[in-house]
This record gives structure tokens, C-alpha cells and sequence, in this order.
């Protein structure tokens, strides 16, 4: 889909001053264009932020084999050795994490 250089300045210029889901919606509806459309058209303008996932807590999401491999880094240990230890709770593994790195919770 092609963009005039006035809906691209407008895109970019509203996008940045409020760069958020609901501008994106807005724009599509106005430019007559997908969501898609006008993220890949801000993506190439170099303005596009995607959203970054928070859990409910507000952390960054780690998986529980990246909290293992963390501990066994911790302890100076091969990952390998701590093998099975994923399938433990995740809050137990961010106990024996905090444990090990002395950052306890």
C-alpha cells in the first residue's frame, strides 16, 4: 500500500506524539488502511515501538528454564546438572535464584 508524503509526516507525527495501540487503530481508520498496514509503515519510518509484555506483577516474563540456567550460573554449575529442576514451581526457582545470588526475595 502506498502512503503520500503528507499521511506519511501526519502518521509519524501523530504516532510520536502519542505512540500507543489506540493511535495506530485511529490512523487505520482514517487512512483507510489495516493496522498492519500503518505498524509496517511506521516500523520503515523508524518510529514504530512495539509493546513489550509485563506479567501481572508488572516483571519482564522469564521462562523456567531461563530462571534454571540463571541458577545453575549462579551456583557454577553445568545447567545440565540441574536438569529436571524446571518442572518445579517458578516461584520456587526464583527462591533458590535469589538464594544463590544472594538477592534473596
Amino acid at each position: 500500500m502506498n502512503y503520500t508524503n503528507d499521511q506519511t509526516e501526519y502518521m509519524v507525527e501523530e504516532y510520536t506524539r502519542k505512540p500507543s495501540r489506540i493511535t495506530v487503530d485511529r490512523l487505520a481508520k482514517e487512512l483507510d488502511k489495516s493496522p498492519k498496514s500503518i505498524i509496517g509503515k511506521l516500523s520503515r519510518e523508524g518510529v514504530y515501538r512495539r509493546s513489550v509484555y509485563k506479567t501481572k506483577t508488572g516483571e519482564t516474563p522469564v521462562t523456567k528454564t531461563e530462571l534454571v540456567e540463571e541458577l545453575a550460573y549462579a551456583l557454577e554449575v553445568d545447567p545440565g546438572v540441574l536438569a529436571g529442576l524446571e518442572k518445579a514451581p517458578k516461584q520456587v526457582l526464583k527462591i533458590l535464584k535469589g538464594v544463590a545470588t544472594g538477592s534473596e526475595l
